[in-house]
């Protein structure tokens, strides 16, 4: 948080009071389809995946979460409708997690953090955008080239196919993307 806001010590003892930490472990759900979304979640370690089953059967990746990133399915928590996603840890994690109301709550009595999921969000966005754009200008080859250079370390953490499914690709198709590029 200290990256985009000034924060003091009153409120991280108040942000240490209204989170819960919790541990989950490898292939664990923190949301199941047809869960309504009560919590963001903050992730301290670990990684985890958002995704849906398409119309075809086939899982279909929406976004990633990694260390101080974090990952919610905001239809459901904002809409208080049942999920159509899953979240799913892909490594032993630890979260720190947050119900609507209290966050409501602290961006009342404290606009630094109104701030700061501000910003955030924003980054989110942009990112978002700048995925959409390139998935639609970008060869296949050229999609990874961009991903990889931009996220080296997070490519080698993440299968082969899960990679596949957030680029929109089959993972055949990655497979020769990878292979080629090691000639």
């Amino acid at each position: 948080m200290e990256r985009f806001i000034q924060i003091d010590a009153p409120l991280i003892e108040l942000l240490q009071e209204v989170m819960e930490e919790r541990f989950i472990s490898k292939k664990d759900f923190l949301l199941q389809e047809g869960q309504r979304c009560l919590h963001q979640y903050f992730v301290v370690q670990g990684c985890f995946r958002m995704f849906y089953i398409n119309p075809k059967g086939m899982e279909q990746i929406i976004t990633f979460g990694i260390e101080d990133w974090w990952i919610t399915d905001y239809d459901s928590l904002l809409n208080q409708q049942a999920s159509e996603h899953n979240i799913q840890a892909l490594e032993d994690a630890v979260v720190l997690s947050i119900t609507r109301e209290k966050l409501e709550y602290l961006f009342k009595t404290h606009r630094a953090l109104e701030t700061y999921f501000r910003i955030v969000n924003e980054r989110v966005r942009i990112a978002d955008q700048r995925r959409l754009q390139f998935m639609f200008d970008l060869s296949g080859e050229e999609l990874y080239d961009t991903f990889y250079q931009a996220n080296p370390g997070f490519v080698q953490r993440i299968p082969q196919y899960m990679l596949a499914s957030y680029l929109g690709f089959t993972p055949e198709f990655l497979s020769k993307i990878r292979s080629k590029k090691r000639k």
